[in-house]
């Protein structure tokens, strides 16, 4: 856990981070945040795969976002406003994360200006992320965001389920199995 921290945190800050997390397994299909719940943590991937995914009445998923090793996975907006999470977060892959606290947390952002900026930091990664989400899904083709898709995530395709891709891309299964025969030909 402590060679991904290297990369993003000095290191009196990573004994803070670790003093307050605990490392946790979450198996494939299994969530770390439920739809419904009131989220208070958050965690750092250190290895594995996650998606951010809504389920409508029907049972329809879409996925809002695929989440990397390295990369922070929560609920954010659940969490702060105290409210239920609109989407849950699954594992799509065997994985391993630091889970922090979200009360824990708080409390390096009270005390120290430099956990203030790291989470600005944070926050405005995701709005970025977000924000080309948005633009790519109303702009683009669902080839062209096929194409950017394995480019952004490189051999992430052969590792998880072309459903989970489609919903991704905001295509049926059908529509991405077309498009994946087009390009290979």
């Amino acid at each position: 856990m402590n060679e991904h921290l290297i990369n993003i945190l000095p290191d009196k800050q990573i004994d803070e981070f670790l003093s307050i997390g605990r490392n946790k397994s979450i198996d494939v299909s299994e969530y770390f945040i439920r739809a419904g719940e009131v989220p208070y943590k958050i965690a750092f991937v250190s290895s594995g795969l996650f998606r951010y995914v809504y389920m409508n009445d029907n049972g329809d998923e879409f996925t809002k976002a695929i989440i990397t090793e390295n990369n922070f996975i929560s609920s954010y907006s659940a969490m702060i406003l105290s409210k239920p999470s609109y989407f849950s977060i699954e594992a799509i892959k065997n994985s391993q994360v630091l889970e922090i606290n979200w009360a824990d947390f708080k409390h390096l952002l009270e005390n120290d200006a430099f956990w203030v900026k790291f989470l600005l930091k944070l926050v405005e990664k995701g709005y970025i992320i977000k924000e080309k989400r948005e633009r790519d899904l109303l702009l683009l083709d669902a080839e062209t965001r096929y194409k950017n898709f394995l480019k952004e995530f490189p051999g992430i395709d052969q590792q998880i389920k072309q459903r989970v891709i489609a919903s991704y891309l905001g295509i049926k299964p059908e529509t991405l199995s077309r498009i994946r025969r087009k390009i290979i030909s």
